[in-house]
Formats: structure tokens, C-alpha cells, sequence
């Protein structure tokens, strides 16, 4: 659902940056581009305007980036959108999960990370040892709710335990019952993304214990309306994906309050933003090694990531950044442009 989201944001900033470059702006290639939403998918477009931040001598070049599959599309986006006005600059991006990119990066293999957490001390030391340093910015929140039927009248908060009762992957509860005996004995009838999503990825790890490990016996699909359509449609449904996939939905169904050990929290952008729907919120990061932060595309590329991380957030399906955090990300942008 999210790589259907992100095609829309592309056409919009596209469309919008190649119409502006045709239209005799004195600027050359800088460009004012709304995101819109698709009507189809219930995205939420940013109420700002979109620059195509790049003005002056066209630039050229090659960017490489890896890691996490799940910033991995939202780097995408924002890459296919900037080329529209940067036609000399191929952005590639690989997903090799945010270690197996730090890795990559550490040995001094690409110009950019993206990674779903923060780097670890041992990924420091690997990049120290190497003599690669680097930039760290924040350019989105990440929160997945976890949802109901609205006849659903016992789930209004779930433990992780419950949750890996219901989705370890030796699970057997075929009833709500057998999560918790306080639950009835209603038929559980299960939903969520496919096995190549970094949604599931997620969940499973901070649930599970495990990135990839989960029962089989569910209903997978990459398109988060068959999780509504089928969770809407099962007094028993349960499924999860993305809060902003919720919230356009929250007339079909209900969700769960989450306890990942200080209580039980509901999901909301706040609550994402802050950390306190614990264990399933997280900071989305990008970064750059330093030596490349000095090529000039490379420099533009970030400052369009930054300046239009709203837009980029709200249209992908992410939480965006908090006022204080972007304000942070562009206060780490202007130092290493300083440099």
C-alpha cells in the first residue's frame, strides 16, 4: 500500500518540478510542487508547498544508498521526486536491512544509510576503525497500530505477551480465548502485510523477538484495504499496519491500546512522536558519510530530503517529524553545509 502511496507523492513533485522548469522561472531549477493525496488510498498530503530545492549550475552525479527496508521507500520518493529537476543525478537505493547497510557504510561503500534506528556503539566502532564519519538525520517518526472490529469489545489494550500469544510463530490461538482466558471464545481471524514489508519486519521483531519470525496462518497482502476489508469484516479480526493507514480508516475500525510495560497507551501521532507507544514507535533516520556530504549533489539531495520532510512523511504513510526534531534536522543540515 505504502509503494502505491509513494508513486502518487513521485507524480505530484514530477509533474510539478517538470512544469515549473518549462515555465521560464528566473530561478532555473528551483520549483514549487503541493503533494497530493491519492484519493484512493486516504493519504494525508502536507498543507505546505513542495520546493525542488536545487538552484544554479545543474548537477550531476551518483548517490548510493542502503539499508532499511523500511526508509528504503521513503528515500525512494523523495529520490524520483528530486530527479525531476536533477535529471543529471541517478539516486540508487538497496535494501539490506539497517545492518547489513551499516555494514555497507561502514566500509565506506555508500553515501547514504537509512536506517530504521539509531546507529549502535559497535556500528560506531566499525565506522571509526574504517575513518568514515558521518552526518545523522531524523526525517520521519514510524508507528504501527494495531486494530479491531468495532464489535470488538474486550481488546481495548493488549501486552506484547498477548501480542506474541496471538502472533508468535509457534502460535495455535484460533480464539481470542486462547490468548487470554478473560477474552471470549470468539473465532480469531487474522490480517496484516506480506513478508517482504518492513512493517512486518518491525512488528515481528519488537512482538516476536525476531524480525521475520510470526505464525504463517494469517491473511497477508501488501494493500492495507484487504487488512480493513477483512478485520472490518470478522467480529474476531485483528490485523496491524501503518498509524496513518488508521487513521483514515478509524469509522471501520477500532484501536488497540498497547501496554509494552509502563501501561497501556493508544497509538496517535503524539504518542509516536514522543516514544511513549512503546514498543511500537520508532525515529526513522538517513545517514550521510561526511566525505560525500562534500559533493554538491549529495549536499542538495539531503537539503531536499530535509526541507520537505513533512510532505515526504505525511504522503508515505509516516508520522513526520516533530516541530522540535525538524528544527534539529535542519540545525545538523546547516552545520555540515557549513562544514
Amino acid at each position: 500500500m505504502r509503494n502505491r502511496t509513494i508513486s502518487t507523492l513521485v507524480a505530484a513533485l514530477a509533474a510539478a518540478s517538470l512544469l515549473a522548469a518549462c515555465g521560464g522561472d528566473s530561478r532555473g531549477d528551483e520549483t514549487t510542487a503541493p503533494a497530493e493525496p491519492a484519493a484512493s488510498t486516504g493519504a494525508t498530503a502536507s498543507a505546505e508547498p513542495v520546493p525542488a530545492t536545487t538552484e544554479g549550475p545543474a548537477l550531476s552525479g551518483t548517490i548510493a544508498a542502503d539499508g532499511s527496508s523500511t526508509v528504503g521507500p521513503l528515500t525512494t520518493a523523495a529520490a524520483e521526486a528530486f530527479g525531476a529537476a536533477n535529471a543529471g543525478v541517478q539516486v540508487t537505493v538497496g535494501i539490506s536491512g539497517t545492518g547489513g547497510g551499516f555494514e555497507k557504510f561502514c566500509a565506506g561503500e555508500t553515501d547514504l544509510q537509512n536506517a530504521s534506528r539509531a546507529i549502535k556503539d559497535e556500528e560506531k566502532a566499525a565506522c571509526a576503525e574504517k575513518g568514515i564519519a558521518y552526518h545523522e538525520f531524523l526525517v520521519a517518526n514510524d508507528g504501527i497500530a494495531v486494530v479491531v472490529n468495532k464489535e470488538n469489545t474486550w481488546a481495548t489494550c493488549l501486552t506484547v505477551d498477548q501480542l506474541k500469544a496471538i502472533w508468535g510463530p509457534d502460535s495455535k490461538a484460533g480464539t481470542w480465548q486462547d490468548a487470554d482466558p478473560a477474552f471470549p471464545d470468539e473465532s480469531l481471524k487474522l490480517f496484516g502485510p506480506g513478508t517482504d514489508s518492513g512493517t512486518f519486519d518491525f512488528f515481528t521483531k519488537e512482538v516476536n523477538g525476531e524480525e521475520g519470525a510470526s505464525r504463517s496462518d494469517y491473511s497477508p497482502s501488501e494493500d492495507d484495504n484487504i487488512t480493513v476489508q477483512g478485520v472490518s469484516g470478522e467480529k474476531g479480526g485483528l490485523g496491524y499496519f501503518g498509524l496513518s493507514y488508521y487513521e483514515q480508516n478509524q469509522d471501520k475500525l477500532s484501536a488497540v491500546q498497547v501496554d509494552g510495560g509502563a501501561g497501556c497507551v493508544a497509538p496517535s501521532r503524539e504518542t509516536v512522536q514522543d516514544g511513549s507507544y512503546a514498543p511500537l514507535a520508532r525515529p526513522l533516520y538517513v545517514y550521510a558519510k561526511a566525505e560525500s556530504f562534500t559533493r554538491p549533489e549529495v549536499q542538495a539531495f539531503m537539503a531536499y530530503m530535509i526541507d520537505n520532510a513533512t510532505a515526504l512523511a505525511d504522503t508515505a504513510l509516516f508520522v513526520p517529524p516533530t516541530d522540535a526534531q525538524a528544527t534539529e534536522a535542519k540545525a545538523k543540515l546547516a552545520a555540515a553545509l557549513a562544514g
